[in-house]
């Protein structure tokens, strides 16, 4: 057999798609799209006014006065002094949209000003500009905008002067609050050590994360400009006689609002379109620049993955297995990219068995484990094959709420970073009998002795008192044993822990390591075990299954595996561990890095990064073959025993 890697392939295609862009986000969203669509309209039946063949706003005359809508010569009849109302409409949108947009801008900017300043300086700086602030909001907004009129007298000007002043604090508001938690972040204090000014810190680095807030809150608020700019023309202090905007048409036909109603539902409507269509722009334009949006839909994450198979597997589940996976396939659907995360696994988990997956980040075990109880986000995820059987049920065809009854009780989850997995405002012992009870009818008091059952099962001394402290007040490794806790308090058949001790020290995971393999052999459950690290599957995993590019690419006992690996991808990995005793050995690494999923190379997936590579590893497709007794692997060219190591 030739080591001799194969001649170079030609590159592949440069793929397309990606991420959709802002615009194609925001047109996915039909609300958001029919919210543009009339606005542009609007603004522009508005900004062509003067080149539109309609009657003079102002002009009078008595003897068409309050004529109905389809009358001759008035498609939306006449006002009481006579003047046609679709040119009074479309003249005054025209006002009240200058005048919505340009309060809005100027409240955004100076309120946002003093939310910056306020919110990165800090001190006598952020408790001066607050008291002003909190002076300003002392009032109701409205009155104060009526005062500000009164004092700087009627006008459609001094309105729109008020109606900013009395929204900056609502920017204001916002914006300090968010700068607050941005100015302490690590990215500020780099740049603070990069030696910045404070100026450029501020408008360099804070400003670029909040300006999407600012761009958000300004789409929501123009709408209310504009209403509350109406409302001061409704009651006489914005456009004055005979200028026409939307408020003052409104306080025209409120006198005759029995006897010609036309004159006041006409522009009553036009406020409400109006104002309904920016909303509901603001509403798109708020999804398209969550960056936890941008999945290729603007719909948010479901209680469940969307299984869209177009077969279900023939084969069956065995009777002596208490989990089966048969061809799952799990992808990614980001624009008009199809990301294949996992790529047809198989898998079976016996109870009281401990199965490690194993593989470099992104090669799909996290994914794997995942989709089992429907808990990868969709969008943008969603299962496109296979099956699932735990205990001979198809969790893939079970229902919301039945899937709802597993998690937690049959299957459970102990994950990688305890500290966000817990929740920051609630103490241990409040989670640990939240989990209790979300299974179980029993009462509090019976829920709490199970919780301290279950911190002595766990080797946590002193439980009475730990089910009272907050998950802040405890270190990593006690964090992450109040998961285990968690994960074993309903007997669960199987327990997924995905790189629970990668964030440990190494003393803290040899500890939870014992711990884990004690447990399952004390409660017979069984254990997939996620993780990178070879060192820790030779700890406590049975058998272990090695994952590559969102497939299995090797399987069997975990003695046999690392003895005598069979593809050479698994060869690598065994070889990057360190073997305590033996300074000689040479710590090897893998070249090159995983292909991307949604641009996989034919054949084998590993071969442009494999040494024994040959032209068949890169044509067709290559199955998991038997090799031995209890193993498989998917290579063409496997590792003859002892190789891995010469």
């Amino acid at each position: 057999m030739s080591d001799t890697a194969a001649p170079a392939m030609p590159a592949r295609k440069k793929r397309g798609g990606g991420r959709p862009s802002a615009l194609r986000l925001l047109l996915n969203n039909t609300l958001a799209t029919t919210g543009l669509l009339v606005l542009v309209l609007i603004i522009l039946i508005a900004l062509a006014a003067p080149f539109l063949p309609l009657p003079d706003p102002d002009v009078t005359a008595p003897a068409d006065r309050l004529l109905r809508p389809l009358a001759d010569g008035h498609l939306l009849g006449t006002d009481a002094l006579g003047r046609d109302i679709l040119s009074r409409l479309i003249w005054g949108a025209r006002v009240s949209l200058a005048v919505g947009i340009s309060a809005t801008l100027i409240a955004a900017f100076f309120g946002s000003l003093i939310g910056l300043v306020a919110g990165y300086a800090g001190g006598r700086v952020d408790a001066l500009l607050m008291r002003g602030i909190d002076m300003v909001m002392a009032f109701p907004y409205i009155l104060l905008a009526l005062a500000i009129v009164a004092a700087l007298g009627p006008g459609l000007l001094n309105a729109l002067y008020a109606i900013a002043v009395v929204n900056i604090p609502f920017f204001a508001r916002n914006i300090r609050g968010i700068t607050i938690g941005l100015s302490r972040r690590e990215f500020v204090d780099a740049a603070r050590l990069s030696g910045k000014s404070n100026a450029r810190i501020l408008f360099g680095e804070v400003l670029p994360n909040v300006l999407p807030i600012i761009i958000i809150t300004m789409s929501t608020t123009i709408g209310w400009m504009i209403l509350e700019t109406a409302g001061l023309s409704f009651l006489g202090l914005g456009a004055q006689p005979p200028q026409a905007d939307l408020g003052s048409m409104l306080g025209d036909g409120r006198k005759i609002l029995f006897t010609a109603p036309h004159v006041s539902i006409i522009p009553g409507l036009m406020i409400f379109v109006l104002v309904m269509s920016i909303n509901l722009f603001g509403d798109g334009v708020r999804d398209v620049l969550d960056p936890r949006l941008k999945s290729g839909a603007l719909t948010r994450p479901v209680a469940r993955t969307a299984v869209e198979r177009a077969r279900v597997p023939e084969r069956q589940p065995h009777k002596d297995n208490v989990l089966d996976v048969v061809d799952l396939n799990t992808q990614f659907h980001i624009g008009s990219s199809v990301y294949r995360a996992v790529g047809g696994v198989d898998l079976h988990l016996k109870q009281g068995e401990c199965l490690g997956i194993v593989g470099e980040s992104g090669s799909g075990k996290s994914v794997t484990a995942m989709s089992l109880m429907g808990l990868v986000p969709t969008p943008p995820g969603r299962i496109t094959g296979g099956a699932a059987w735990l205990e001979g049920e198809d969790l893939f065809a079970v229902s919301d709420e039945r899937i709802r009854q597993l998690r937690g009780a049959d299957v459970s989850h102990v994950f990688q970073d305890p500290l966000s997995t817990l929740h920051p405002l609630f103490t241990v012992g409040d989670q640990l009998t939240e989990a209790i009870m979300a299974h179980r009818p029993i009462k509090r008091s019976d829920a709490d002795k199970r919780a301290e059952e279950l911190l002595r099962l766990v080797r946590i001394t002193n439980p009475t008192e730990r089910l009272k402290v907050y998950p802040h007040e405890l270190s990593g490794g006690m964090r992450q044993r109040i998961c285990i806790a968690m994960a074993l308090a309903n007997d669960a058949k199987i327990i997924i822990a995905d790189e629970p001790t990668t964030a440990l020290d190494v003393t803290v995971q040899a500890q939870i390591l014992s711990l884990l393999d004690t447990l399952r052999r004390e409660s017979n459950a069984a254990i997939l075990f996620i993780t990178h690290d070879f060192g820790v599957v030779s700890a406590v995993c049975d058998r272990v299954a090695v994952m590559y590019a969102g497939r299995i690419v090797e399987t069997g006992r975990t003695q046999d595996v690392l003895e005598n690996p069979a593809h050479p991808y698994t060869g690598k990995l065994i070889d990057c561990v360190p073997v305590l005793g033996q300074p000689e050995r040479r710590l090897d690494a893998i070249e090159g890095r995983p292909p991307v999923v949604d641009n996989l190379p034919a054949g084998c997936a590993f071969a442009d990064r494999c040494p024994r590579a040959q032209a068949d590893c890169r044509a067709g497709e290559i199955t998991l073959s038997p090799f031995g007794e209890d193993r498989a692997v998917r290579c063409l060219h496997p590792l003859e025993r002892g190789a891995a190591h010469a």
